[in-house]
């Protein structure tokens, strides 16, 4: 059957009738509102009848609008989130050596100090194959379990004696419980308190050794002065003698004080490796023509052997100086009944190190027992003869320190009646 042509009346109507349907639901609106108007307003019902027919039949005239509502809604910003890599930045801004840690205690961050500090301990791995310390690997394992902050004090002895102080501090995240949290971290940080331990050390050492070592002279001067003051006043020998005691004790709390002052500031850098480069053999070459005056007027020889290679070595120049000024200086005191000391330098012929310079008197020697005491502080085989002497006691302690800053070793051989042989390994 053929659909009516548009301009059909028949055609007209049903267009009309499918616009009121299509309506529907505005014209079921509309005559609501008609119907409260009846019932709280003063709307005739045959007024409302007659303008519902109104709208019905202009709905039906007028074509169907297709009504667009658009709802412009601003999009949401997006929260800032943080990157996941945000700590890492974090922790290259410490001048500290700081270690991020996942559950497992893989490292996977390690800022510019820690790799300076802990060049063994590798992104990727657990921390603790590098860092064995039974308190660090417990503060870990504590840290990771309870979701605590833990705190240790390490105190190595290997290559040089350092304290720290470790934090091991869980890395929560907003909203996460920290035991359900498969992504937690530790965060590692290290604080040096090897300064502050040798500064302790220091005040120990000078309160019970340099004070008693200071007692002997100054009570010398209060005697003297004393002395001068009373039945000295007039006498101008006495006067000249006794000043120049005074002036001999003082020079020996002068020497006492700067060797103190020395040893603390190379105690202070003991853990920090230098970098100037060193030409030993000049450097030995300085050291004797330095002491020969010395060496005159104790009547000792001193014999320099140098070989034709490489002398270069890294190191601190003045500290090196002090180390073989020292040896020397106690050679030519305690080693002069020999009439000649050796100092010479020659490869190290052990792994690790290049060069060796060795020391030896042939004076009396020591007894065995006392070698490994060498080096302690304010250690004296014979107190007595050393302050004759001007020593202090403290002149192989430095080298010692010296020695283990640069990374060397220190060998010291002694029998009676042989001499003593130094040796100095460096790198």
């Amino acid at each position: 059957m053929d659909e009516p042509h548009s301009g059909q009346p028949g055609s007209v109507l049903i267009t009309a009738l499918s616009r009121v349907v299509a309506q529907g639901g505005l014209l079921a609106g509309i005559a609501g509102v008609f119907v409260g108007l009846i019932i709280f307003g003063d709307l005739h019902v045959i007024g409302a009848m007659v303008g519902f027919a109104a709208v019905i039949a202009a709905v039906a005239v007028l074509p169907a609008g297709v009504v667009t509502v658009t709802q412009t809604v601003e999009a949401a910003r997006p929260l800032v989130a943080v990157p996941d890599n945000s700590v890492f930045v974090f922790a290259d801004a410490l001048n500290d050596p700081c270690f991020v840690l996942d559950r497992r205690s893989v490292v996977l961050h390690a800022n510019p100090a820690a790799r300076r500090q802990f060049p063994t301990v590798i992104s990727g791995n657990p921390v603790t194959f590098a860092l064995r310390n039974p308190e660090l690997v417990q503060a870990i394992e504590a840290a990771m379990r309870t979701g605590t902050t833990r705190s240790v004090e390490l105190h190595e002895t290997v290559p040089s004696e350092t304290w720290e102080k470790v934090v091991v501090a869980p890395l929560r995240r907003p909203g996460l419980d920290w035991f359900v949290d498969e992504d937690r971290q530790l965060v590692i940080t290290f604080q040096s308190l090897t300064e502050l331990k040798r500064v302790d050390a220091l005040r120990s050492d000078f309160i019970a050794n340099a004070s008693h070592e200071l007692r002997t002279p100054l009570a010398s001067l209060l005697g003297f002065i004393d002395t001068l003051l009373g039945p000295a006043a007039k006498d101008a020998a006495a006067r000249e003698k006794f000043l120049g005691i005074m002036r001999g004790q003082a020079e020996r709390m002068s020497k006492l004080i700067d060797d103190l002052l020395s040893l603390s500031r190379i105690e202070m850098h003991q853990h920090v490796r230098p970098t100037g480069s060193i030409d030993l053999a000049g450097l030995l070459r300085e050291v004797r023509e330095g002491l020969m005056m010395q060496a005159k007027v104790a009547d000792v020889e001193i014999r320099l052997s140098l070989f034709d290679g490489p002398s270069t070595t890294t190191g601190d120049r003045s500290q090196l100086y002090e180390v073989f000024e020292n040896l020397l200086d106690n050679a030519i005191k305690y080693g002069s009944g020999g009439k000649f000391v050796e100092m010479s330098l020659s490869p190290a012929g052990r792994p690790g190190f290049q060069h060796l310079v060795t020391v030896i008197d042939h004076g009396p020697g020591v007894e065995p027992e006392h070698v490994p005491r060498l080096t302690e502080r304010f250690y004296r085989i014979d107190a007595d003869a050393s302050r004759k002497k001007k020593g202090t006691g403290l002149g192989l302690a430095i080298v010692k320190h010296i020695v283990n800053r640069h990374r060397g070793q220190l060998s010291i051989k002694s029998k009676p009646g042989e001499g003593m042989r130094v040796d100095v390994f460096l790198p």
